[in-house]
């Protein structure tokens, strides 16, 4: 047989795929291994914070001021007699580790937080809308329950990730502050278990502070209420569980326990 050479074919190297499947499937293979990345650095980032003990987050955190999260507003008169609050629920917590501190945070939006170190943040929006002290204890107790199982550490672990994983793909200005916006997101976003966790401590907090539970739900049942308002609600309710379905179980809670429902409120002071 006689060898007659020839020349290669023109689409030797050209994949019999089309280019936008291969775009496709490069993409999904790219978000895959980024997903896979993300996962990990979460869950290696809280199994190392949860072997730090309270206490030492405390210090860790002990100077550490959200400004990259909140606007703290220094002037409100209320800031002293809502720290005042948190340190008499404070005391039905005994076997707390942490320095609580108490800022406001200057936003008409409805919300509060727990950040790590003990800082409990709440909105100038919060104050405005509560009506009696034993709503505003509720809602401060609710968030000494997430200090107490530490849930705010998980939190802190995701949003860490998350910086860690932006600053790692990318060294733009925008998606630096993309990496922000997404670790506050986590860092703020519970599950509903430990929404439900934080609801039965605060609940137990007012009850010991007040020796009844009366009003504790009452915020809630007017968000519920509220539809006019729901851009003001946005904040409280992308970071915390249905108002309804929340009221329901407080309410449940309470009867369970035997605390009464009824009782004298205590008034604010603006």
């Amino acid at each position: 047989m006689k060898f007659t050479p020839r020349q290669p074919r023109e689409d030797v190297n050209v994949s019999k795929e089309h280019p936008l499947v291969e775009a496709g499937t490069l993409i999904a293979g790219l978000g895959l291994i980024l997903v896979a990345i993300l996962v990990a650095l979460v869950f290696l980032v809280e199994l190392v914070l949860y072997f730090v003990p309270a206490e030492k987050e405390a210090q860790m955190f002990a100077s550490w001021s959200p400004g990259d999260l909140v606007s703290v507003s220094y002037d409100d008169e209320r800031l002293e007699q809502v720290e005042s609050l948190l340190a008499r629920l404070a005391r039905h917590w005994p076997e707390s580790q942490y320095p609580l501190r108490l800022e406001i945070h200057d936003s008409p939006a409805i919300n509060a937080l727990a950040l790590p170190g003990g800082l409990i943040v709440v909105t100038r929006g919060l104050l405005d809308s509560v009506e009696s002290e034993n709503e505003l204890a509720f809602v401060i107790g609710h968030e000494l329950g997430h200090f107490r199982n530490r849930d705010h550490i998980r939190g802190l672990g995701r949003g860490i990730a998350f910086g860690i994983l932006f600053a790692a793909i990318s060294s733009t200005e925008g998606s630096a502050a993309l990496g922000v916006s997404l670790a506050d997101l986590t860092l703020r976003g519970f599950s509903r278990r430990q929404e439900a966790a934080a609801d039965r401590f605060g609940l137990r907090i007012v009850h010991r502070e007040y020796g009844h539970v009366a009003d504790a739900w009452r915020f809630f049942e007017r968000i519920d209420r509220s539809m006019d308002e729901f851009a003001d609600m946005v904040g409280y309710l992308s970071t915390h569980p249905s108002p309804k379905n929340r009221v329901r179980s407080m309410i449940e809670d309470a009867g369970e326990n035997g605390w009464s429902i009824s009782g004298e409120l205590t008034g604010l002071e603006w």
